[in-house]
């Protein structure tokens, strides 16, 4: 595995993000039902707030996730708690496999998006809001140092708030026993 990263063309990528969002395994990330005109509207304005911005991650050159970065305090989240100078928010969708399922990659992904936010030192601390009911995401999180700090109720869903420093990032990694990978620049 060779991750790289590339910002997201919202239009040319729609077709590609469309076969991802609308699988029966994203159902939490609200788009089952949406076209691909849906994903190049929802995209175009995610890459143009100017606080908000999705890469398109690449494994060996291929397509296989989306990572979003996110500033809180522009987000539905700035009045849910106290945004820290340093936060940054995290959203991650894997592809579906194109082959037979790899046991750890969603984790190595992860790790290798993480890695690539925290590689801003302006970066402390990693925030994410999964759906309350993401039971899978809460334990892929807490397998890589994010802790949950609660409920909260957001404009479409309960979700649960997690916060992951950069101490316990490191500290999930050792424990993982998972490689740097030095992902280059932060989103």
């Amino acid at each position: 595995m060779s991750f790289s990263f590339r910002s997201l063309d919202p239009v040319a990528d729609a077709p590609l993000l469309h076969s991802w969002v609308t699988q029966p395994y994203a159902t939490f990330w609200d788009m089952l039902g949406s076209t691909v005109e849906d994903v190049v509207e929802e995209y175009s304005r995610i890459q143009s707030s100017g606080h908000h911005h999705a890469l398109l991650g690449l494994d060996d050159g291929v397509p296989a996730f989306l990572a979003e970065a996110y500033l809180p305090e522009s987000s539905p989240l700035a009045g849910v708690y106290a945004v820290r100078p340093g936060d940054l928010g995290m959203h991650l969708l894997v592809a579906p496999p194109a082959g037979p399922p790899r046991p750890g990659y969603t984790t190595t992904v992860m790790d290798a998006v993480l890695e690539r936010l925290f590689a801003d030192p302006g970066v402390t601390r990693i925030v994410v809001e999964p759906d309350a009911r993401n039971t899978k995401i809460h334990l892929l999180n807490a397998r890589l140092g994010f802790l949950p700090a609660g409920e909260v109720a957001l404009p479409a869903k309960r979700a649960l708030l997690s916060f992951c420093t950069r101490e316990a990032f490191h500290a999930a990694r050792i424990a993982l026993h998972l490689p740097p990978t030095r992902q280059g620049a932060p989103l």
